[in-house]
């Protein structure tokens, strides 16, 4: 998994969410994120944060609202701490391991 490229906008919107976030306990809304940012319309915020989502930095429940979850995408070690850990565990460890790489969305295989 490689480190993807983020346009300075995108950077923006990760660093809003992440502080948004830490000082209140839950993800902003669309709206908030506009404002905060000084965006034009919802729609930008929606296009910014599908983009994200497909590069794999940011992860949402569809349907659910403040569902906004930034993922660890800087540290490129982490995929590599889980392929060792999966190469010797049990089956049991195996089945976690992989539910919380899909979590957090690495890519395992």
């Amino acid at each position: 998994m490689k480190t993807p490229k983020l346009t300075k906008k995108q950077l923006a919107v990760l660093d809003f969410l992440e502080d948004f976030t830490e000082e209140n306990g839950y993800s902003p809304s669309y709206r908030e994120i506009m404002s905060g940012l000084g965006l034009s319309s919802v729609s930008a915020v929606a296009e910014h944060i599908d983009n994200l989502v497909s590069k794999g930095v940011l992860k949402k429940v569809p349907s659910a609202a403040r569902s906004l979850e930034v993922l660890d995408y800087k540290h490129e070690e982490t995929v590599e701490l889980f392929k060792v850990k999966l190469l010797d565990c049990t089956d049991e460890e195996k089945v976690i391991l992989k539910k919380a790489g899909e979590i957090l969305g690495l890519d395992l295989d």
